[in-house]
């Protein structure tokens, strides 16, 4: 799934925790592993990385370290496209909050340009665990079955236990019968049609897909996607959270939250996004 990891790494209180994550994907996927650290580079950060990995089993000589100076997000991004990059992996505050929104953030930034997967752990564990409880965006979009595809591959090579993809209802139909004079038996019909059209596209999607061993379960919802997606994973606890990237967007959509701004602005958990 993915043959090269690499770590932005910023000699932050998490720097630890990261490589052992790091680590723990890079045997999962039997994965090169790559590190980047955009700021200074001095004898003493080098050997505080070399304890670490030598700490964690892994060997300093043999693992590649880029040092760059300059604008963290482009120097990261330029590292990855330049060395075939497919993860990368960071950490992530867990609120970033009103203001850094219109700033602007590293984190954000990545995501948006970045042409690998990018992985944000918000809470990264210096005894990883695998990503147990996962939840998948399956909102129809156009990159909705190679998210899925995507998602289940990685939950069979991580061995989850529980799986939920979650699917909204198009609620622009929705208000339209009941905008209308139809009685209750009539909207409540039109829900349960509405209902069963998603969970029926999301089905198409995994008689396509090789699920082994995998209990997947399929979760409807109405309202914002982002937003519910978001809260789903907040009340089901889980580890990780997969969705699709949204391209490239434009001005308006930087001034104004967008579908995935509102799960970048509070992160509900560690978050994947899947890039082809």
């Amino acid at each position: 799934m993915f043959s090269k990891i690499a770590l932005a790494i910023a000699f932050s209180p998490t720097t630890e925790s990261l490589i052992c994550e790091a680590k723990r994907l890079k045997n999962i996927f039997g994965a090169s592993l790559l590190l980047i650290h955009v700021g200074e580079k001095n004898p003493v950060l080098e050997e505080t990385l070399r304890g670490l990995l030598n700490k964690h089993g892994l060997s300093y000589s043999k693992i590649k370290t880029i040092w760059e100076k300059g604008n963290p997000a482009k120097k990261i991004i330029q590292a990855c496209n330049e060395e075939n990059v497919d993860l990368l992996v960071a950490g992530a505050l867990k609120t970033e909050g009103f203001f850094k929104y219109y700033i602007g953030s590293i984190a954000r930034k990545i995501i948006r340009k970045s042409k690998c997967s990018v992985l944000m752990l918000v809470e990264p564990l210096e005894i990883p665990t695998s990503f147990d409880r996962v939840v998948i965006n399956g909102t129809q979009q156009e990159q909705t079955p190679f998210v899925i595809q995507k998602g289940l591959e990685w939950c069979k090579m991580d061995h989850a236990k529980q799986i939920y993809i979650v699917n909204e209802i198009k609620m622009y139909g929705f208000q339209m019968v009941t905008a209308g004079e139809g009685g209750e038996e009539e909207i409540s019909n039109t829900r349960r049609k509405l209902i069963s059209e998603e969970i029926t596209y999301v089905e198409n999607i995994l008689k396509t897909i090789d699920k082994g061993d995998l209990k997947i379960n399929i979760k409807i919802t109405s309202g914002k996607w982002a937003f519910e997606l978001a809260r789903f994973a907040v009340d089901f606890k889980a580890d990780l959270l997969i969705v699709g990237d949204e391209g490239k967007l434009g001005f308006l959509d930087r001034l104004f939250p967008h579908d995935l701004e509102d799960i970048l602005n509070d992160l509900p958990c560690n978050l994947l996004i899947v890039k082809k």
